[in-house]
């Protein structure tokens, strides 16, 4: 993690914003995709108004191998800040990522040090594409060598009715289910975080609000500094249903850019607007309540494609997508799949990658979405014995070849 650190240089100053453009970029700050301002939107106004270098952190714990277009909401406003020529980091939850922060049913399953290490590798490349520059850290440098004397005065500023405020605890309490004692030192960790580095502001997702106030009470008692919060937005439509895995709409940041724009095309014509205010620069007074929602999701799976890729590997996203599925064509490009054996259709699924488990593949052969060669499959136990093309749902391709 300390190499990692080197890897990315500070962001300067930029002082060649005109005053225009300088409020333009503070009030889209303010207020593209955020949720709240603490403590209020009147002092962070004023912080950034003052002309001074600001520090402002994003804290990710390294808990799966890739970041999301969740975090990738949130990476834009960290680049939006950076762009007004503040100091920006990137936090790496070495040693919170082995806790885990509280889940809203059960405490979540702790993680080993070198899992951790892997996914933070992962993560600084991850990141780099949206951010360009930024300082990276990692809790783990300084939690891991807290005293328990250190861990006791931390909590000396924390009751235990405000940790049980917290809407997951509250929820747990009523259903009868267990806190454990660990759990509560996670806010009192992110909040410390905030003191070490000493820094002026926290950015996070409204869902980690609960820890970032932590840290803000946490600056006031030790540093007598008031830290200000910005919660942004989280990705969902109006029923609050947002991309899954389940839905196998999940966009990472490690998906190839076909993939990307495929899923976006998959989605909800509810996550459409959300979409635009959280995922591009578009003005709003420009989306409009399309009478044509594929046009509006094409648009959308392009700018976050060129943002992530460039304009040049969108329009080839694009054109592929177009091929395959408005003109019904089988891509030319797909990955492949090495058949040694002839394998029941299930097997094959499950061997090549398009399906995580043969109960779901039996789920997509019995709705119809599942084809070898333009054919639907009807059966689990039709053999795959000769190379074709096999298809899963109608973005998910793979070229089989017998060996």
């Amino acid at each position: 993690m300390k190499r990692l650190a080197r890897v990315f240089k500070k962001s300067k100053p930029n002082s060649r914003l005109s005053p225009e453009e300088k409020t333009e970029r503070i009030e889209m700050f303010l207020t593209r995709g955020v949720e709240h301002l603490y403590p209020s939107r009147e002092f962070v106004e004023s912080r950034l108004k003052e002309g001074k270098p600001l520090t402002m952190y994003l804290g990710i714990d390294p808990t799966a191998p890739t970041l999301h277009l969740g975090h990738y909401v949130v990476l834009r406003k960290l680049r939006q800040f950076a762009a007004l020529g503040h100091r920006v980091i990137l936090l790496i939850g070495g040693f919170t990522g082995m806790i885990g922060d509280p889940d809203k049913s059960t405490a979540r399953t702790p993680l080993s040090k070198e899992q951790v290490a892997s996914n933070a590798r992962l993560y600084a490349s991850q990141a780099g594409r949206v951010v360009p520059t930024f300082d990276l850290k990692n809790n783990y440098d300084w939690l891991h060598v807290l005293t328990f004397k250190d861990v006791i005065e931390l909590a000396s500023h924390f009751t235990v009715q405000q940790l049980l405020a917290r809407d997951m605890f509250d929820r747990r309490m009523k259903e009868d289910k267990p806190i454990y004692l660990h759990e509560f030192f996670y806010p009192l960790m992110q909040g410390y975080d905030s003191v070490h580095m000493d820094v002026d502001g926290e950015i996070g997702g409204n869902d980690q609000t609960f820890n970032m106030l932590a840290g803000r009470d946490l600056m006031k008692a030790m540093r007598s500094k008031e830290k200000f919060v910005v919660t942004t937005k989280l990705l969902t439509d109006s029923s609050g249903k947002k991309m899954s895995k389940t839905e196998n709409n999940m966009v990472t940041l490690a998906d190839a850019p076909n993939e990307i724009y495929g899923k976006i095309m998959s989605w909800s014509d509810g996550l459409i607007r959300p979409g635009f205010e959280l995922l591009t620069d578009v003005s709003m007074k420009d989306v409009r309540d399309a009478e044509d929602p594929k046009t509006w999701k094409m648009r959308l799976a392009f700018e976050v494609v060129k943002d992530l890729h460039g304009e040049k590997t969108a329009t080839e996203a694009e054109k592929a997508f177009v091929q395959t599925f408005s003109e019904h064509q089988t891509p030319t490009e797909m990955p492949e799949y090495k058949l040694e054996k002839p394998l029941p259709i299930v097997d094959v699924l499950v061997a090549s990658g398009l399906c995580e488990s043969k109960s779901e593949a039996r789920r997509q052969i019995d709705g119809g979405g599942v084809r070898v060669d333009d054919r639907v499959v009807t059966a689990y136990d039709e053999m795959i014995a000769s190379s074709g093309i096999l298809q899963k749902g109608k973005r998910h391709f793979m070229r089989v070849v017998r060996k």
